[in-house]
């Protein structure tokens, strides 16, 4: 897949509740076929959709990378909590400063958020990509990754032991980047070591029930009218195969592909992610809205 034919990376501030700057990233290509809007997942920054960003501008999409409040260059919460309430209306502000309802692609926190967002207020999306993300989670992987994320609260000596960390808890993945591709995830304070890149209170997030409950997400699944595609890891210690199925049967307009990766799918993966998500978007958005204009 080429990943010419698009104007370079914007740089781009939203205004989320509470009045937090949301920071993001925008390719725009020459012809825009619509809106695609990428939300990372908990402990991560819009930098981990780069690449799959570049790829679907490429292809003729708008591409927009959010950074979640608490993470990147996106604001903190004044409030020292974090909310899914927030979450969904940063989300939400976000989408009515766009031109047209966009499709939402969600990888874990990003999903749980879009999922609750579209079946709470119908219509605010043109569709879904829920990645590795279903109602019920594995209670094991739920706290594996609790784990890697508490994991280090007095930061890191040198990227090295930052990537050792990022190879321990996934061992798939790989540093194409390099040590200096770390840098978007870490921050380097006045104490000389090297932090990741979010707000450590964001970690009483999981700690709330009300951010988590399976109850909320299966009953805006429900209410979920718009095209869905849900992307599994074949090796996801997080969303089984039942959890899956469930989901699947809560949004008729949902349909699975699973792709050989872990939790981290679209870094585990990218060719195959990328190309899954952009034949979703020509054959279950781009046509519906041929179908059903205006």
């Amino acid at each position: 897949m080429t990943e010419t034919g698009c104007t370079p990376r914007e740089q781009v501030i939203f205004e989320g509740v509470h009045g937090i700057g949301l920071a993001g990233d925008r390719w725009e290509p020459d012809a825009p076929r619509g809106t695609v809007l990428l939300l990372h997942g908990g402990g991560q920054t819009r930098h981990s959709w780069a690449r799959t960003a570049r790829r679907l501008a490429a292809r003729g999409w708008r591409a927009i990378t959010l950074d979640t409040r608490g993470h990147g260059d996106s604001g903190w919460s004044p409030t020292l909590v974090y909310t899914l309430d927030d979450m969904v209306g940063d989300l939400l502000r976000t989408v009515e400063t766009l031109d047209e309802p966009p499709v939402v692609i969600g990888a874990s926190m990003g999903g749980r958020t879009a999922l609750v967002a579209e079946g709470e207020h119908p219509g605010s999306v043109a569709g879904l990509v829920l990645v590795d993300i279903a109602p019920r989670l594995d209670p094991a992987g739920q706290a594996r990754v609790r784990t890697f994320m508490r994991g280090a609260p007095d930061g890191f000596s040198s990227l090295e032991e930052v990537a050792e960390a990022v190879r321990s808890y996934n061992p798939r993945r790989r540093l194409t980047s390099g040590l200096e591709g770390l840098k978007k995830n870490v921050r380097l304070r006045a104490d000389g070591r090297w932090y990741w890149h979010w707000d450590p209170e964001f970690l009483s997030f999981t700690a709330n029930p009300a951010n988590t409950s399976p109850e909320r997400m299966i009953q805006a699944a429900r209410d979920i009218t718009a095209p869905t595609l849900l992307v599994r890891g074949r090796h996801s210690d997080m969303v089984t195969a039942e959890a899956a199925a469930e989901l699947l049967g809560l949004i008729p307009t949902s349909r699975l592909v699973e792709v050989p990766a872990g939790h981290m799918v679209a870094g585990d993966d990218n060719d195959v992610f990328t190309r899954e998500v952009h034949e979703f978007l020509s054959v279950s958005v781009e046509r519906r809205s041929d179908r059903f204009p205006g």
